[in-house]
């Protein structure tokens, strides 16, 4: 059976979580190296077994050396699904699921935007206006019709509180979605099924898909099209998922009633988009609040692929030929901080953990 001997790694942990890490692998020599270094990452990696890393499989990590195991602490992995990462035959692994219960939260928290009009609501609270007009109109989520495209880990917790919520749910997956009896309609791309189905019967379209060559751009205007007209589109899914044109056109002719959107196809999102000042839009900047102990979470999903790596099992989360994007459709979660033409000496100099969260240790022998 292989043995991890060597790891190295360059997440963005607190000193308790580091420690927590590194007794992942309590035999193996552990080796820290700070993101931004490429060089030192390069170098290490050379007679490494495994990589843990912050951001998404960087090139200095596809040259000569004995790794065997890369992870990557973020869920979407087709910032890594590239086709020389595919042909280097190194294992990828995701952190998919650590925040999946808030994921599904955020997505209703879109839904009823859209029922309670909250943009209407705080208008009238501003100007301390008793009423709206057309409020006597409005409906909640009970009693209509959620689809749900992606039943991964996200799409599954969805499922279960729209339910809890009493929604009628239909779904669509590449593949058979095995238990959840109270869905109405499991569609099933492997078996022949179409979203059409979905698309025309749901009054919310909600993206919970990953973003593979074969997603990119599903929402474009010949499914919006094909939508039940007033529907409202959720995506939590990747901005690439999501034609921007089209949904832009979808909204303007009234065949979208509007949409909730965390991710862009470019982000941040142009601050001349006409989508900032849609009144049937609502925006968040690609944040969702933390789960508790995520980091604590990310920990147990590496601790049971280190267990299963050593024990020649199949791995949680492995990036599959299925996940691969092709060049220029690819959006890496951490594509801007990683490929920042900032010299090492600048990145140095910078508040970091203002805009990666407090960390609290500058050298790993705090927690080593």
């Amino acid at each position: 059976m292989p043995k991890l001997k060597k790891v190295v790694t360059t997440v963005w942990y607190d000193k308790a979580h580091m420690y927590d890490l590194r007794r992942v692998f309590p035999d193996a020599e552990f080796c820290y190296v700070d993101f931004y270094d490429r060089e030192k990452l390069e170098r290490e990696v050379r007679d490494a077994d495994a990589a843990i890393l912050m951001g998404d499989v960087d090139p200095c990590l596809l040259g000569e050396n004995t790794l065997k195991w890369i992870h990557c602490d973020h869920s979407g992995l087709n910032g890594s699904a590239r086709p020389e990462v595919f042909a280097r035959g190194i294992p990828v692994t995701g952190a998919a699921g650590r925040s999946a219960p808030v994921l599904a939260e955020h997505c209703i928290y879109f839904m009823l935007q859209s029922c309670y009009h909250t943009k209407e609501l705080l208008e009238a609270q501003a100007a301390c206006r008793w009423g709206v007009d057309g409020s006597q109109q409005w409906r909640g989520l009970y009693g209509r019709t959620a689809g749900i495209i992606g039943m991964g880990n996200n799409g599954r917790m969805l499922a279960e509180r729209l339910h809890a919520l009493g929604m009628r749910l239909i779904t669509y997956d590449k593949f058979p979605l095995k238990g959840y009896a109270y869905v109405s309609r499991k569609l099933t791309a492997s078996e022949g099924d179409t979203l059409e189905p979905l698309l025309a019967e749901s009054d919310f379209v909600i993206l919970c898909v990953a973003l593979t060559d074969d997603t990119f751009h599903l929402m474009n205007a010949d499914t919006f099209a094909k939508m039940k007209r007033g529907a409202f589109l959720v995506n939590m899914a990747r901005g690439g998922v999501v034609c921007t044109e089209d949904l832009i056109e979808a909204l303007r002719s009234g065949q979208l009633s509007g949409a909730g959107l965390d991710v862009f196809e470019t982000q941040p999102l142009e601050p001349d988009s006409p989508l900032w000042t849609m009144p049937s839009v609502y925006i968040t900047p690609h944040c969702t609040p933390q789960v508790p102990d995520r980091a604590g979470r990310s920990i147990e999903i590496i601790r049971e692929n280190a267990r299963r790596f050593e024990a020649g099992e199949p791995l949680l989360n492995q990036m599959k030929p299925l996940d691969a994007v092709s060049d220029g459709k690819a959006e890496g979660g951490w594509a801007r901080m990683m490929n920042t033409k900032l010299t090492k000496e600048q990145i140095e100099k910078m508040d970091l953990e203002k805009y990666l969260g407090k960390r609290g240790w500058k050298d790993p022998s705090e927690w080593m």
